[in-house]
């Protein structure tokens, strides 16, 4: 069903996509921390939980985008464009909401989550999520209208609107730290006003009529009981299986700051230069649900099965070769950054940890779930994932980490161990091929 030129215009974008979104992230790490370590923590603190809020808004996206993506491999495209449309009505609703709560109870969440940590963190992070917080309904909407994209194919655009928005929020970074000395509001503004444009952007190219698939008004005000059953059939599940691990990855940050500003920085830092080792691997993601997606909507099950391993054949490749270079870049990249050389000392190990164990576990722990997914096995998927990062990145993160007093690096430990739980799990279940026997539409 996919040429390998096909999936080459499928993945390259996306990789292109997610480098940019990347890159962002560490833009506003590496330019924040000029502003110095207590305005380093806060915003890293932010990050986790925002990358828990986006999460969110990911998996109803892509509750969408497998729902999609199968009646467009079975042909149906007036189902398509319902399903397309009824996504972005579900989006709306919930990103609105998340938006609400954010704004109006940012500094009880703040407290809630990182009580321990030091005033001046509390402050720089409570100043960043205020204004943050307006842009996660915009990027409710980004992902819905992108995950339309995605189903299709059409992977060029979200990755023209990303990049539109990475210029835009880098160019107001600079102008905000090295113009306005607005220390961490002049990270977080930029960030709302490049959030705002893509999703309005994103949006409004949703509507485009001729496109395979695409959305209209009177469709997004109906409210078809039976395609939202759908989307919500496979997006509550996938919501929170990565709700509740992103919010698992908020409490381990939640322990890291108690253990001072310099592992903080460091954990803060390590997360940002890490998402380049295993980008082709979250790119990777958004594509399987796609061809998986489309090949079981088409009933090709074995074509399924070639593809996923295929699509993590590249997964595996890329984080050998990027992870490697990483490593020995290191000293280069993390010149670029105002660290103690404690905080220093820390990324070193903490990097080096990552890359090496990444290698052989991260296409197992995150790629195959995907694929499980687009073929509608979400229950499984979802109490696979939640146990794991209850038992292992949650209950051995506190262990290691203040038990054993192994600080920041006990917590990373406890993250690799999470990998190997869910990677003998996920194996277990596709090599089981009990995914096979399920029907969404």
């Amino acid at each position: 069903m996919f040429s390998n030129n096909d999936l080459k215009k499928l993945i390259i974008p996306l990789v292109i996509e997610q480098t940019l979104v990347m890159l962002v992230g560490m833009a506003d790490t590496l330019m924040v921390s000029y502003a110095g370590e207590e305005a380093i923590s806060g915003v890293a603190l932010v990050d986790m939980f925002e990358y828990m809020i986006i999460t969110i808004l990911t998996s109803v996206s892509a509750g969408g985008a497998i729902i999609v993506s199968q009646y467009l491999g079975c042909k149906d495209e007036k189902n398509a464009d319902l399903s397309a449309s009824q996504l972005m009505t579900v989006s709306i609703l919930i990103s609105a909401a998340i938006s609400a709560v954010c704004l109006i109870f940012h500094t009880p969440i703040l407290n809630l989550l990182y009580g321990e940590a030091e005033a001046d963190v509390i402050s720089a992070a409570d100043s960043y999520l205020t204004i943050t917080a307006g842009s996660f309904f915009f990027m409710g909407i980004y992902n819905s209208a992108s995950a339309i994209y995605r189903s299709m194919g059409k992977t060029k655009i979200t990755m023209y609107v990303s990049l539109m928005m990475n210029i835009i929020n880098i160019s107001g970074n600079a102008i905000g730290i090295f113009v306005l000395k607005a220390g961490v509001v002049g990270v977080a503004v930029p960030t709302l006003v490049s959030r705002a444009v893509s999703g309005i952007v994103m949006t409004l190219l949703a509507f485009n009529r001729k496109n395979q698939v695409y959305i209209s008004t009177a469709e997004i005000f109906l409210w078809n009981k039976n395609s939202i059953r759908k989307i919500l059939k496979i997006a509550v599940p996938n919501g929170i299986e990565n709700g509740l691990f992103s919010l698992g990855k908020v409490l381990v940050t939640g322990i890291i700051s108690g253990f001072g500003t310099s592992q903080i920085a460091a954990n803060g830092v390590t997360n940002s230069i890490q998402q380049f080792a295993v980008l082709v691997v979250v790119a990777v993601n958004p594509a399987i649900i796609t061809v998986v997606g489309q090949c079981i909507g088409a009933g090709e099950k074995g074509q399924a099965e070639y593809y996923t391993k295929k699509l993590m054949k590249i997964s595996y490749i890329s984080i050998l070769i990027i992870g490697t270079v990483i490593c020995l870049l290191m000293p280069i990249i993390l010149s670029f950054y105002e660290l103690s050389d404690e905080a220093r000392h820390y990324c070193y190990i903490l990097i080096t940890m990552h890359n090496v164990m990444a290698v052989f576990l991260h296409p197992t722990a995150f790629n195959l779930n995907n694929s499980l997914r687009a073929a509608g096995d979400v229950k499984f998927t979802m109490y696979a994932g939640i146990g794991s990062m209850i038992v292992c990145r949650l209950g051995f993160a506190y262990l290691l980490g203040y038990v054993c007093g192994l600080g920041v690096i006990g917590v990373w430990i406890a993250m690799i161990m999470d990998w190997l739980a869910r990677s003998v799990l996920f194996v277990l279940r596709y090599r089981s091929g009990r995914w096979k026997e399920i029907r969404v539409i």
